[in-house]
């Protein structure tokens, strides 16, 4: 699959296009496309399809235009489509598939990694390349404010690796041959002034010096016509050199962007205090133009320690050093360390700079404020104050005249300073981490090992002072490859000793900022960090140091001001969440093991535990559950210290928590915390990880804690586990793996003489054997359990019993007593009360009253079941009672078909998209029912054959006889009647074999569209 962003949105599958709806699932896709597998809020999805004003509906539009997708996206094989449902939203999964965005971005980073390392031929033709991959303006056909402010952003990327393919040509000395491109573009943009620098070069190259000098004040009068301001400092001086008739141009490789340290000083120049340049600068082009943009007046630069602030201020204010003639300024403020500058001696030095006598110089704060701010008046003036520790230290030091810049940077966000421009600096994004790797290292070695490269930028964090001291590691030893470092940034206890080299090192950076910290916040840092967690809430650190939930946010908010934590998202409820820098969390973790005692870290590790469990009990009380739990895990053993009324909506809480959770549980069970590890993950099984089909975290959680459990001989907490690991697989359709689990807990369960545990995993393990099509036993299997279950006096495990029974009678079309033990289950699941349960005893109702041909009772029985379904929100088992509602309207002769084709396809997509194999087969059987009444016999051979597929796949012998039978029907109405006979001699001997009630049932003649009979079955 090919999708195409950069023209008109489009997906072409093997060269064809692929339909894709109108302009709103149009713009779905293309916004899951430009977030890169990134998942998307559903509110955020609204919200760009419908420009903030979307109606009632858009909820069910949304799953609409979703589904829309999916169908188209379906490969020929059945496999499910591209769009996957996470976390309360979506994602597009991108294996396997191009995106001419990613293709343009990937071959731009090549062209500017070989622009780096002077290799200009291979610059131009990746360059060339990225080019090539537009096919007109970006997200075209698409009318939305959203797509309107990307095709905009996008175009203005186009731009920039268009002027690097021409600095690469001029490199190549190709210059004067550029004059007739470039005057095109500069008249299709006339305000860029980078083309327009390009055009004024190449003519300059061709000899045309007076057209260089017409095209410079052309493009001057529309500056000061459309925007009010001048050209900026780089246009400015190439007009100078070009005036001076300078005998060669600009370097090769940037003709619109002469350095500043070039230039001569301005006449009558002020003193410059700046420090040297950073020569291998790389990106933030984003903030150098908010920092050089002529209305700037004064910016303030945040960012976590090592995001390279300092670096952006210097470099920038080299840039405008020409824009500032009467001096620039420079203080390093050392705001983070223990004794910041006084602004008084700050006031000192810049004085002394600007000319006034030593022997004139006020002594107060407040007289020298005065004078530098009448110095300052009416000059134009560039300031840096770097490393501030807060606004009361630079409030002094800004200058007063309006032909000023100052530029801040602080490890804090000063938002109290008035009428100042903040950028928050975040880590570098992947391509430009290894830029700038590749700028320090040089292009021949990453080259050599790009993937090796990558692997190093990610381990840093993306953090540029990270990047920088690996890439000066490797620079000062050039027979290091780059991937000799990898393993050993991997390892934890070894990771911040990497990086370190000469007087730069990480860990001095965030000792900076950690001494600065008050004792709580220092204590938050070092748990959290020694704890792991990939994000949180603020509630966490209430339990890490027993401190109140108010507490726990102004000590959060404290860290997130020193920008050692990162506000991630709020989730579905608007809790707010965060994250520590992979580095941060390494110092924590460091600071954890030097300073506090172990066993108190264990202990905050178990009263965390204990709370998420409570917590993950608070949010299940809204979930449907599919299965009985296996047995209880006990309480937890902490005093409850959160609020759950602070949390927002508990199954949003529980959507955003999912991989803390599953972290949590590992690292419990790491530390030998088995019981707590134990009771989390027991209850996690019963939550949304079964319910949606969470099967990853599921295992991650069940096999660690059972490591643990195994660890500390806990033969109840193996039975336990054992049991949830056998549920998985059955949710998996992995029946032979599921029944060795379930005997594997009943063994640990006998060890220990439980006699609940026991009865619980054979009603479990009873419902592998029925789908094995082991009748006899899975029956055998009930009767042993539901006496123990009865005498216990637990009605829910009494229903689910009786549920069981009433389904393996159906399949021995025993189908009065399979009624009886239905009305037995459904009472109690209404005493409990029990919606979800109800339902699902009502499906099987439905389908037992379908068997017996009383089709009326079937479909109230049906659609009762899938209006509480609904309603209690279970998506996949709403699939399952959809399709026992369609097999009810195929036995009345529904004459509406393409209806409920399209309800078919929707559960189809539903159980794709949550990975469950019997669904799909089950849906696609049904399909090819509806097909064969439909009078489209071929299309059902085709659905037929790929649920058999998946019988086959999945060892479900009764399945298989049944997908024969309809298949045999197929293969009949197309005219083979042989091959039909033999198909349906092999159903009925399957039926014969396991004892199924097909075996005696009668074919019935069902009549399709056009009035043919063809086929019928019950069940």
């Amino acid at each position: 699959m090919r999708f195409q962003l950069l023209g008109a949105v489009t997906a072409r599958r093997d060269g064809a296009d692929v339909p894709l709806g109108g302009p709103k699932p149009r713009t779905l896709l293309a916004a899951l496309l430009l977030a890169e597998g990134r998942v998307l809020h559903a509110d955020r999805l609204i919200s760009i399809i419908w420009d903030e004003t979307p109606p009632d509906s858009a909820p069910a539009l949304l799953h609409t235009y979703v589904s829309t997708l999916r169908r188209a996206f379906q490969q020929p094989d059945g496999e499910p489509g591209a769009i996957r449902t996470e976390q309360s939203g979506y994602r597009i999964e991108l294996t396997g598939c191009t995106v001419d965005l990613l293709e343009f971005a990937r071959l731009a980073a090549e062209g500017d990694a070989a622009a780096g390392a002077g290799d200009h031929e291979t610059a131009e033709r990746r360059y060339d390349q990225a080019l090539d991959q537009w096919q007109g303006p970006a997200l075209g056909g698409l009318k939305s404010r959203f797509a309107a402010t990307e095709a905009a952003r996008l175009a203005d990327q186009r731009l920039d690796v268009l002027e690097k393919r021409l600095d690469s040509a001029f490199a190549l000395g190709r210059g004067a041959e550029l004059v007739n491109e470039l005057t095109a573009l500069v008249a299709e943009h006339p305000l860029r002034e980078r083309l327009r620098g390009q055009l004024m070069t190449a003519l300059w190259t061709a000899g045309r010096q007076a057209d260089a000098l017409r095209c410079y004040q052309t493009g001057r009068g529309l500056l000061v016509e459309e925007l009010g301001v001048e050209p900026g400092p780089e246009l400015r001086a190439l007009h100078q050199r070009i005036l001076r008739g300078d005998a060669v141009p600009p370097e090769p490789g940037a003709p619109a962007a002469p350095k500043s340290e070039g230039e001569p000083a301005p006449e009558n120049g002020g003193p410059c205090l700046l420090p040297p340049d950073i020569t291998d600068f790389t990106g933030r082009s984003t903030e150098t133009s908010t920092l050089t943009k002529p209305s700037a007046r004064r910016v303030a630069i945040s960012g976590k320690p090592g995001a390279g602030k300092s670096s952006l201020a210097v470099h920038v204010s080299h840039l405008l050093r020409a824009r500032f003639p009467d001096g620039q300024l420079y203080v390093a403020l050392r705001g983070a360390q223990q004794s910041p500058v006084d602004p008084v001696e700050v006031l000192g030095r810049f004085l002394r700079a600007l000319g006034a006598p030593d022997g004139e110089l006020p002594v107060g704060l407040d007289e020298r404020v005065e004078l530098y701010r009448a110095l300052s008046a009416s000059k134009r003036l560039l300031v840096v104050l770097d490393d501030a520790a807060d606004e009361r230290q630079v409030r002094p030091l800004l200058p007063s005249g309006d032909g000023c810049l100052c530029v801040l940077t602080s490890r804090v966000r000063l938002a109290a300073l008035d009428s100042t421009e903040h950028i928050d600096l975040r880590v570098l994004d992947d391509e430009t981490g290894l830029a700038l790797l590749t700028q320090i290292v040089g292009g021949t070695r990453i080259a050599a090992e790009p993937d090796a490269a990558r692997t190093l930028v990610h381990l840093c964090g993306n953090l540029p002072l990270a990047v920088r001291i690996i890439g000066a590691r490797l620079a000062a030893r050039p027979d290091w490859r780059p991937s000799r470092l990898v393993p050993r940034l991997r390892e934890q206890r070894k990771f911040l000793n990497e990086l370190a080299i000469g007087d730069l090192e990480v860990r001095g950076s965030l000792a900076l900022s950690y001494r600065g910290l008050g004792d709580r916040e220092r204590s938050a840092l070092r748990r959290l960090g020694w704890l792991g967690v990939p994000d949180f809430g603020a509630w966490l650190v209430s339990v890490l140091l027993s401190v109140p939930q108010d507490d726990a946010e102004d000590i959060v908010e404290g860290l997130v001001r020193a920008q050692l934590l990162d506000v991630v998202s709020n989730d579905g409820s608007g809790v707010t969440r965060y994250r520590l820098h992979d580095l941060i969390r390494v110092f924590g973790w460091e600071r954890a093991e030097a300073e506090e005692d172990a066993e108190q870290l264990r202990l905050a590790v178990r009263q965390a535990t204990d709370e998420w469990y409570r917590l993950v009990e608070w949010a299940s009380g809204g979930t449907p559950v599919r299965a009985l739990r296996p047995a209880s895990p006990g309480p937890a053993t902490t005093p409850e210290l959160v609020r759950t009324d602070t949390l927002g909506e508990p199954l949003a809480w529980f959507d955003a928590e999912q991989a803390a959770l599953v972290h949590i549980v590992e690292r419990a069970s790491e530390l030998g915390l088995a019981d707590t590890a134990v009771r989390l993950a027991t209850a996690l099984c019963s939550s949304s990880f079964a319910v949606e089909n969470h099967f990853h975290h599921w295992w991650r959680t069940h096999t660690a804690a059972l490591e643990a459990a195994r660890r500390a001989g806990d033969l109840s907490g193996q039975g336990l586990l054992l049991s949830g690991l056998g549920w998985l697989r059955s949710e998996q359709d992995r029946l032979d793996e599921a029944a060795d689990y379930y005997a594997q807990a009943l063994q640990a369960y006998a060890e220990v003489d439980d006699a609940r545990g026991t009865a619980v995993t054979r009603l479990m393990l009873s419902s592998v054997r029925r789908e094995q099509a082991r009748l006899p036993e899975a029956l055998e299997l009930l009767g042993e359990a539901l006496p123990v279950l009865n005498e216990l006096d637990d009605p829910r495990a009494e229903a689910r019993g009786h549920h069981g029974r009433g389904m393996v009678l159906t399949e021995l079309g025993r189908l009065p007593e399979a009624r009886h033990e239905l009305e037995l289950a459904l009472a109690r699941y209404r005493a409990l009360p029990d919606d979800h349960g109800v339902a699902l005893v009502l499906r099987s109702t439905g389908i037992v009253h379908r068997a017996a041909g009383r089709l009326v009772e079937a479909e109230l029985a049906c659609a009762r079941s899938l209006t509480l379904l609904r309603e209690v929100g279970d998506r996949l088992m709403i699939a399952y009672a959809t399709q026992a509602l369609v097999k009810v309207h195929l036995r009345q002769g529904r004459r509406d078909t393409a209806e409920l084709h399209a309800e078919l396809e929707d559960a189809l997509a539903t159980c794709r998209e949550m990975q469950d194999g019997f669904g799909q087969a089950l849906m696609l059987r049904t399909l090819g029912e509806l097909d064969l009444v439909r009078g489209e016999p071929d299309s059902a051979r085709r659905h037929l054959e790929l649920a058999l597929t998946w019988c086959d796949a999945l060892s479900l012998p009764l399945w298989r006889a049944r997908n024969l039978r309809d298949l045999a029907a197929a293969q009949r109405a197309l005219g083979r009647h042989a091959e039909s006979d033999a198909t349906h001699a092999e159903a009925q001997a399957l039926f014969t074999r396991y004892g199924a009630r097909e075996a005696t049932e009668p074919r019935m003649a069902v009549k399709t569209a056009s009035g043919k009979a063809v086929f019928t079955e019950h069940h």
